[in-house]
């Protein structure tokens, strides 16, 4: 799309499932990159941590250095994280049993895979709330967190079963689901139009 033509989104590449982001951001012609060290950070306006094994990411973000450079990026820059990326948003895990040490930068405390084993993943369609209408998604739920609590300022975009799945705060977005293991780019285009747009010069 004409609007994204100067965009540059990075795609944190240590561990998950950044290639099917990568697929979305390619049907919408937005121009992208995978991010492995803290110097991809200077290239990009905004970061997509994807879905994965929450444990390795971190790991892996602390083996390259680059729990820090994240932490600045997201100072000036947008962050969405969907799923284990959520995870590693958050500010508190509950029955932290692998010692995962999050990156603080949304105030939420959330439960690892409390939806269910790999085996009792789902799909479902969701109401999200984007730009004050509602419109419906599909949504993919594997071994998904679960928010346990959200902080006084951030703002619930979409709920599953009364439990917040969707939420929001300045620069950073998590989604406890996929929407990027389908064709459906509403939430994705939601984040490039709500954190980017008018914040880069197009």
């Amino acid at each position: 799309m004409e609007k994204y033509k100067n965009l540059q989104i990075g795609i944190l590449a240590l561990q998950g499932d950044y290639e099917c982001h990568k697929k979305q951001l390619n049907l919408l012609g937005v121009k992208n990159s995978y991010v492995k060290l803290p110097e991809h950070l200077k290239k990009i306006d905004g970061l997509i941590i994807p879905g994965g094994e929450s444990t390795a990411i971190i790991k892996l973000i602390d083996r390259f250095d680059l729990r820090d450079a994240i932490v600045k990026f997201s100072q000036t820059k947008p962050i969405w994280g969907t799923c284990a990326g959520m995870i590693l948003l958050s500010k508190e895990i509950e029955d932290n049993q692998a010692e995962v040490q999050p990156l603080q930068l949304l105030d939420i405390d959330i439960a690892r895979t409390a939806y269910g084993r790999q085996v009792f993943s789902f799909e479902t369609q969701l109401i999200l709330d984007l730009n004050g209408s509602q419109t419906e998604c599909p949504a993919t739920f594997i071994r998904a967190p679960r928010i346990k609590r959200v902080g006084e300022k951030v703002k619930i975009l979409a709920s599953y079963n009364d439990d917040a799945v969707l939420v929001e705060k300045d620069n950073i977005m998590a989604s406890s689901f996929h929407t990027e293991l389908e064709n459906n780019t509403k939430l994705l285009e939601y984040f490039l139009d709500n954190f980017l747009v008018d914040k880069v010069n197009i």
